[in-house]
């Protein structure tokens, strides 16, 4: 739908002028094609958060997979994990999100504490400070598919770094941020390799169920 310029005129004050003005920037300051950039941009947000739901479970499971086997179910409260974990004291604390989640009495199981988790907690999770007790020994039985040609270190590595951009993704998402200017053929590569390395057949699943493809073929 193609509207006149008067009746455009009040959109940048509705939804904002500065947020408004970044779909102008890359539209040739045409309020028709930004409007049209903006609803593309809500579209792809929204398609794009199927592919994460699918990411974070699968990621959450492959680090819980070896817990259990060093730790048992009760990982989140074993003391030697929890001392395991980093604790900065400005700027985000693993080892304090893990206590705090862990001692309320809401979360009384492991899979409460384990939905109560931030996305980061998984995150750092993939440090090269867990290498010799959890990903060394367990990796290749976590990711069964991975390359056999790349050693542990650089594909635990890759994870780490590939699971920061899509936390970003998430993020900005979820503040309801532009996010036409990411390369987001690439996040999607990202998504769907990590699930592919644990098993081929969900990623084959989420790929044909997803609807990111085929909006980025039809961008403004």
């Amino acid at each position: 739908m193609t509207f006149t310029t008067e009746q455009l005129s009040n959109i940048p004050h509705t939804l904002s002028e500065p947020r408004f003005a970044t779909y102008l920037q890359h539209s040739n300051n045409d309020p028709n094609k930004a409007l049209e950039l903006y609803q593309w941009n809500l579209e792809i947000s929204s398609a794009f958060m199927t592919p994460i739901h699918l990411y974070e479970i699968v990621t959450r499971n492959a680090v819980i997979e070896p817990l259990e086997i060093i730790y048992t179910s009760n990982w989140p409260w074993d003391r030697s994990f929890i001392l395991s974990l980093p604790d900065p004291s400005r700027s985000y604390s693993p080892r304090q999100n893990l206590i705090n989640v862990g001692n309320d009495t809401r979360n009384s199981t492991m899979g409460k504490v384990v939905a109560e988790l931030k996305f980061a907690f998984w995150e750092k999770m993939f440090t090269s400070r867990h290498d010799v007790r959890i990903w060394n020994p367990h990796f290749r039985s976590v990711f069964r598919h991975a390359p056999s040609s790349q050693n542990i270190h650089s594909l635990r590595e890759k994870i780490y770094n590939d699971i920061f951009a899509i936390r970003k993704l998430r993020n900005r998402i979820a503040h309801h941020e532009p996010i036409f200017t990411r390369n987001l053929q690439e996040d999607y590569d990202r998504i769907l390799e990590l699930i592919s390395w644990r098993d081929p057949i969900a990623s084959d699943w989420l790929d044909s169920i997803q609807k990111v493809s085929e909006l980025l073929t039809n961008k403004p």
